[in-house]
């Protein structure tokens, strides 16, 4: 009894060993780099892929900080003050919204595909419509967005070395909320 004792306990020890040695799997996330104009889809500390995309413009730059993706809406209509604008080729949230926890902002496609890779958005990232479909289908309620203002050994790591950004421009209007945000 006590060799089947200790043969137990010598397992239990390995195990917990072998498991203080594996890593950590961290749960899937977006991280956004404004100076880069770059989105990575990033699961078990990994880039799975990265779209290039619109950031928010000077006068309106994009909001830093960690969020939740909290809704995600295929076909938005938007709405902003004295207009309303259903899905189609006319709408500036692209073919789909993915809101996050901060009000009135959030990851959507655009109408202005010539945007992406600049800092023309009113804050939200923007990205090509394409892009924005195949990230939707992969993302979904829950999901931590990270916005990251500045570039930082992570973002190193999932982007690469800097590239010298596009320049500035004004785009069309960029939506925020197609529920009524802004």
């Amino acid at each position: 009894m006590r060799t089947l004792a200790a043969a137990i306990l010598v397992a239990v020890a390995k195990a917990q060993a072998e498991n203080a040695g594996a890593q950590t799997v961290s749960a899937p996330r977006i991280v956004v780099s404004i100076p880069d104009r770059k989105l990575a889809l990033v699961e078990d500390g990994k880039a799975v892929k990265v779209y290039e995309t619109a950031v928010g413009a000077e006068v309106s730059p994009s909001p830093t900080g960690t969020f939740t993706v909290v809704t995600r809406i295929p076909n938005p209509t938007w709405y902003t003050p004295g207009k309303v604008v259903g899905p189609g080729k006319h709408n500036p949230l692209g073919t789909r919204w993915m809101g996050l926890s901060l009000k009135g902002f959030g990851i959507h496609g655009t109408n202005c595909p010539r945007s992406i890779g600049r800092a023309a958005s009113h804050g939200c990232i923007r990205m090509r419509n394409r892009d924005v479909e195949d990230l939707f289908e992969r993302v979904s309620v829950g999901y931590v967005v990270e916005l990251r203002g500045e570039r930082d050994p992570e973002t190193e790591r999932i982007f690469g070395a800097p590239s010298k950004p596009a320049t500035a421009v004004v785009a069309a209007a960029d939506p925020h909320d197609p529920n009524g945000g802004e």
